[in-house]
Parts: C-alpha cells; structure tokens; sequence
C-alpha cells in the first residue's frame, strides 16, 4: 500500500467524468482505484480513461478489497441503496448530493455510519471554499450591520428532455437538484435551526417533476431567507446577504471554476467595496477533507466530526421535505395554481 486513500466510483456519470474523478485520480492524499458501472464498455472506457480497474457491477467493486471508500454519481434515488450498501461492506462514502431523497433514508445512512466507525459525507463543494469563510469573518466583523435577510439562488438553463434530472422515479427535480444548495447555504450561516414558511414549486407536466420553485424561512433571531433555483432560467449561482448597514454579494456562489478568483462586493448608502480572493479548487478541498476524516477515523476508530455533519445533513433533508410538503405547486407555462 502506498498510504493513500483507495476510491472506487460507483456509477460514470457526466459531472463524474468532467470533474469529480480527475480531482480524486490527481489528489495528492487519494487514488482512483476502480470504477464500476453496469455496463461493461462504459466501466472500460472510464478505466481506461483514468487509469483505474474496471468493474461491471457496483456490488463487485464493493467486493474489491483494494477499495477504502467509494464516489457515488448516480441517479438520486439510488444514492441510499448504494450507500447503504457500500456502509454495510465497511466502505467509507462521498456521495454527491443529496444523500438520499427523504428524510428516513438520510437518518438510517447517517445512523449506520456512526454505528461502523465510517466516513460519510455528501459531497457539497462549495463549503470547501475559503470564500463563504471570509464572508462569515465579515458578518462577525459587522460589516454590513445587523444581518435582516438572505437570498440564495442556483438556477440553469433547460437540460435535454432525456436527462436523468427529469425523471421522478430516479429522484428529479430541481428542488432535490438545486434547492439543496440554498438551504445548506441558509444553514450555513443562520444555523439549523430553520423554520420554512412557505414555497411555490413549478411543475412540467411533461416530466412530473418541478422545474423551478422558490421559499421563505427564518431563524430563531428573526433573520429572513428566501431560496430560488430552477431549471430553466439564465445561469445564475449566488446569494446576497443583506443587513442593517449594507449588502454583501457573492456570486458564482456555489460552483465556481478552479480558476475563478472570486470577488466579494459589499454595498452600503455611499460605498461600494471590491474585494478579490485567491481562485480555489472546491472539489479538490472537499476530497482532501474527506481523506482527512478518514484518516481521523482511523486513528481514533471512529469519525470524530460524525455528530456534527450528521445533524446537519438530516436538517437539510428535513428542509428540504418540509418545503415539498408545504408547497403551492403550479403548472409550467400556466397561472393556474394546482394544489396537490
């Protein structure tokens, strides 16, 4: 062994492909060890492409004894089968988000995981990123006064109608899709502790799945939060925080390019502030942070930040449920509101 954490990927997906298993090959604390899919040529044409075994099957590769961990990119609801499953065959996980669609899945895989001394995780980039750390040190600093509101807001354009994101079966939908970034940025910066007032799902009846939506919710200290995401919008990745004596905008929020030197800009009644940050390689740091915890693990034979992550990834499934449940649904394309 040459000391470095053992991946396997369980599933070939496109964001996969395009950026999660070169950041895991290049690692410097990790290696791509296999990559499974169930169909045999894809799994070759990854392993080939990545320098890695290939596997036909996800149950195989979980088999795999030079596998430590695994990468789950497949279709959201399949992310509890796997891993639960991966848990179960004593495998650390990185799953991307959301960890599962509903909130009992979420507590059985976070509870497993405490009761086998494992690594979970969902992977969430963008709290890897050192600019939502500045931004929290200029909220405490008092810049922009008394926090009242936050918005945040992932949208993208339409996606081909083929895509698994359309799909209610395998999980669709941009609220399991996108919302999520929203209310784990309101977590990120009011707490837990977050009541959902209200929200309006647009739905294409075409797929069955909501396209667009937005929601309110508050903290216990009265700050307001509205979240906005969708499939068929201009792309836009933000959020701006808004206080008593000014406003402090991030943009490229959640999904900046490693080569994006990000820019904070705070407004107040006559001034405007600039200010530039080293670009970062979010999915980069969220890898080295989960090698990280597994070697924490390791060493002290359980996870020692599990409690912590754990509440907060079944708050967010919580959110994300209550929002479902509360919500005015409306068809795409018309004003008449549908309740369902």
């Amino acid at each position: 062994m040459d000391g470095l954490l053992r991946f396997g990927a369980i599933g070939c997906s496109a964001f996969g492909d395009r950026s999660m298993l070169p950041v895991i090959r290049d690692n410097p604390a990790t290696r791509l060890a296999a990559v499974a899919s169930r169909d045999r040529a894809r799994a070759a044409a990854f392993a080939e492409k990545f320098r890695c075994e290939p596997v036909t099957g996800y149950r195989d590769l979980l088999r795999r004894t030079d596998v430590d961990a695994v990468y789950i990119a497949l279709p959201n609801a399949l992310h509890y089968e796997w891993a639960h499953a991966a848990l179960e065959a004593g495998k650390h996980v990185l799953s991307e988000k959301p960890l599962a669609v509903t909130v009992r899945e979420t507590a059985a895989l976070a509870a497993l995981a405490g009761e086998r001394g494992l690594v979970l995780r969902e992977n969430f980039g963008f709290e890897h990123h050192g600019q939502h750390r500045r931004v929290r040190a200029l909220l405490e600093e008092g810049r922009i006064g008394r926090l009242r509101h936050l918005e945040a807001s992932f949208c993208f354009p339409p996606m081909p109608d083929g895509d698994v994101r359309y799909r209610p079966e395998l999980g669709g939908g941009a609220l399991l899709d996108l919302g999520v970034y929203a209310t784990r940025a309101m977590q990120y910066f009011l707490g837990d502790d977050l009541t959902v007032a209200g929200a309006v799902l647009r739905c294409d009846p075409r797929f069955g799945v909501d396209v667009a939506g937005s929601f309110v919710a508050s903290s216990p200290d009265g700050v307001i939060a509205t979240g906005n995401f969708g499939f068929e919008h201009s792309f836009g990745s933000r959020y701006r925080l808004w206080g008593s004596g000014g406003q402090l905008t991030v943009e490229r929020a959640f999904t900046p390019p490693p080569w994006y030197a990000p820019t904070l800009r705070i407004v107040s009644q006559d001034h405007v502030e600039e200010i530039t940050l080293p670009a970062e390689h979010q999915l980069g740091a969220s890898v080295t942070a989960f090698a990280g915890a597994v070697e924490a693990a390791r060493v002290l034979g359980h996870d020692p930040h599990h409690r912590e992550w754990s509440a907060t990834a079944v708050r967010t499934a919580e959110l994300v449920a209550r929002i479902g449940e509360t919500a005015h649904r409306i068809e795409a394309g018309r004003d008449l509101l549908v309740r369902l």
